[in-house]
């Protein structure tokens, strides 16, 4: 706006009342366009074009898929039941230095709201209700705009918003003729469950984990969250496959990890979905290892497992080789017989099967596999477990280790992403 006024000043220095004019033009298009973008803190179709098209609240999934979310979630609450689903909580690093936010993937399932400071509330009489945080000019100042109760239904389509400071008046009337009320355990928070009404429910028996209903609606995939799934696996792949390539220049744990999560933040992720496990030689043997701070020596192998978050869904990926070097026999040996059991285990993907069912092929395999090449010296299970105490997979989606209230002896079905090590 400076230099548009400057402008218009020094062309129009001899008809002072006409740039003057044209002055009042431009700013009151600037504030009063109805073009102007709004700001409800995260990107939208209209701030970020680049990212989401008309109708998208997360890039590539419409506000119409949230709506149909929340309708099967109604499907399976109980009548005479509300679920109160609360967004994550900000984590402090330090006294004034936060952690990256992270949003609660039920609460993200639901609203598709990417901010903290909000309760989502879902009941069979009014559908969704969110309770928005509000701000201050000195919190836009310093922490920028947020979605409040205008962007709650405006954009992410729920039915009733309130100010969350109208929480204590307004869900005690939605919970009082309820005999189930349902939350989400993890981000539980005091500004509901010190409620009177909350508390009579959970004297009664009534309050339960909302996990149970939200984990088996997000266990099958749309088709909309499969391609951002894929989407996330390929940019993993890519970025890890980069890293292989040019692991030898600089054979340093530290150094793979950063190259790795570099190549996914500039393919286009958020953030990694865990720290990455770089472990070289014993190293690799420590399943979360962390530390990522040593060389990997020559003749050793390096383990890499990783993966990225791209818009709420995430990859996990995992990798060995020799970076500074080739495989020695005896390592050829063993990485050729985790291969086949990795091609094996696949091929029995399919719907109808489980990852239990799985799980035991490959702990047959590998058993008998390490006991040929010298390793295994018993047929004993816990003689296997000593060396492998690992599950052979897991469900993988919003997160890591996804839907952790579905058993592995579920039978899979059309939908269910599964990550098989």
């Amino acid at each position: 706006m400076q230099y548009i006024r400057r402008k218009l000043l020094i062309t129009n220095n001899n008809n002072r009342s006409c740039s003057f004019k044209l002055l009042n033009q431009v700013v009151w298009r600037h504030f009063y366009s109805t073009n102007k973008c709004v700001d409800v803190g995260q990107p939208t179709p209209s701030t970020h074009p680049q990212l989401l098209k008309e109708g998208e609240i997360t890039p590539g999934i419409t506000g119409d898929e949230y709506m149909s979310r929340r309708n099967k979630l109604l499907e399976l609450l109980p009548e005479r039941s509300v679920a109160i689903v609360a967004a994550a909580p900000v984590k402090m690093m330090t006294d004034v230095v936060p952690y990256t936010f992270r949003q609660d993937a039920d609460y993200l399932y639901i609203t598709g709201c990417q901010q903290p400071g909000g309760i989502a509330v879902l009941g069979h009489d009014f559908g969704l209700c969110m309770f928005m945080p509000e701000t201050s000019p000195h919190d836009v100042t310093w922490q920028g705009e947020i979605a409040g109760v205008d962007a709650a239904t405006e954009y992410f389509k729920a039915n009733q918003s309130y100010p969350i400071s109208k929480l204590n008046k307004v869900l005690p009337n939605m919970i009082k003729n309820c005999s189930k009320v349902y939350h989400n355990v993890k981000t539980a928070i005091p500004d509901y469950t010190t409620l009177e009404g909350f508390q009579k429910a959970a004297y009664n028996g009534g309050v339960l984990d909302f996990s149970m209903y939200t984990h088996e609606a997000r266990w099958v995939k749309s088709s909309a969250e499969l391609n951002l799934m894929r989407e996330s696996a390929a940019i993993g792949c890519q970025a890890l496959l980069q890293t292989m390539l040019n692991s030898k220049i600089s054979p340093y744990e530290s150094i793979l990890s950063a190259t790795v999560e570099y190549g996914c933040r500039t393919r286009g992720a958020q953030r990694m979905a865990f720290n990455p496990v770089v472990g070289g030689g014993p190293n690799g043997s420590v399943i979360h290892y962390s530390r990522n701070d040593q060389k990997v020596k020559d003749g050793d192998l390096v383990l890499m497992d990783i993966g990225c978050e791209l818009h709420g869904y995430v990859s996990d990926l995992t990798r060995t080789w020799p970076p500074c070097g080739s495989f020695s026999g005896v390592q050829k040996e063993l990485y050729s017989l985790v291969l086949e059991t990795n091609k094996e285990c696949i091929e029995l993907c399919k719907p109808g099967t489980s990852i239990q069912r799985i799980h035991n092929y490959s702990v047959d395999k590998l058993s008998r596999g390490l006991k040929e090449i010298g390793i295994l010296k018993d047929n004993r299970l816990l003689s296997y477990h000593q060396l492998n105490p690992t599950n052979i997979g897991h469900y993988l989606g919003m997160d890591v280790h996804d839907c952790s209230k579905i058993g592995y002896d579920r039978t899979l079905k059309p939908g269910v992403l599964v990550l098989l090590i």
